[in-house]
């Protein structure tokens, strides 16, 4: 099978290819991605090809997607913060940049695609745990534009045909994702900080909750979509129901690093959600064989890769 992952060479997509080069479905796996967040080094040594561009070249999609049987959509820009310094950049690649993929797969009679959304859709809406019905109540760009990116998705499926499953992801980590930079996601920052000895950076009080799901277990939902063929009508929660506080998991990098950590309090940012937790009921009954990572375990991985990253991280 030939399978394009747009935006392949980034954190979530460098670790999907590597579980899907352990499928038996997988013979053929192209990567279109314009490396603004993700590097050609995340894949090195994987027998993959690399088509560096951007999801906004329909001329490109279009070459890369002849003959694919799926596509896995995981190109974005990513960021809250990001988002409310630019918000025209995240609706171009998120709305404007799905739409280009979809008409792409279309035009190309690509049978499957799979999505990634953003639990950040749920916004302002306070239920938790957060199941699909939920009314989206988006509060930034970024949120907004990942709304966008399902809704397509979906109604491209209901118009044209396109077998679509649209994830919603819920803070996932793992290794490959970097630190470094202003918008970095909070567990890279926190490690990035904790292993150079500096203060863990802290936006508010640090009691917000979060449903941190660990990036093996993404990829093992996504190759075993792949391989099943599977698709659904609306969206799907990617992640198994956990919630914890930035302050907790202060505690289990102190517990794994076994030292106290300095934390350096900021103000809370604008676009971000106090409490966080999926419902994992649909992605239950959907996948029912799958079994998340652990946390601690999924840390305890993060961890060790990070100090493949340099000495000032030993």
């Amino acid at each position: 099978m030939k399978i394009v992952v747009t935006g392949g060479a980034g954190f979530i997509g460098a670790n999907v290819v590597r579980r899907l080069l352990l499928s038996e479905s997988a013979t053929d796996i192209q990567i279109v991605d314009d490396l603004s967040t993700g590097t050609a080094e995340n894949l090195e040594g994987l027998p993959v090809v690399l088509h560096e561009g951007s999801i906004l070249d329909g001329d490109l999609l279009g070459a890369v997607f002849e003959g694919a049987q799926a596509v896995i959509h995981l190109a974005a820009r990513p960021s809250v913060p990001r988002s409310i310094a630019d918000p025209l950049a995240s609706h171009d690649a998120n709305a404007t940049g799905t739409v280009r993929v979809l008409e792409a797969a279309r035009h190309s009679a690509v049978r499957h695609m799979i999505v990634a959304s953003s639990s950040s859709v749920y916004g302002s809406n306070p239920v938790l745990p957060k199941h699909e019905d939920l009314v989206p109540s988006p509060v930034s760009p970024y949120a907004v534009s990942k709304l966008a990116t399902e809704a397509y998705a979906l109604a491209w499926a209901h118009c044209y045909g396109l077998d679509v499953l649209a994830f919603r992801f819920f803070n996932v980590f793992g290794p490959w994702q970097r630190p470094g930079h202003d918008y970095a996601a909070v567990l890279p920052a926190f490690l990035d900080a904790a292993l150079a000895g500096r203060p863990l950076p802290i936006h508010g009080d640090g009691k917000q909750t979060r449903d941190f799901t660990y990036v093996g277990s993404v990829a093992n939902v996504i190759t075993a979509a792949i391989e099943t063929g599977t698709s659904f009508a609306g969206p799907v929660n990617l992640a198994f129901g956990s919630r914890r506080s930035l302050l907790d998991v202060v505690g289990a990098i102190e517990n794994q690093l076994e030292k106290r950590l300095p934390r350096q309090h900021a103000d809370p940012r604008p676009g971000d959600v106090r409490h966080s937790q999926a419902d994992q009921t649909l992605l239950r009954h959907l996948f029912p064989d799958i079994q998340p990572v652990p946390f601690e375990t999924g840390l305890a991985a993060t961890i060790e890769w990070f100090r493949t990253l340099g000495p000032e991280y030993g």
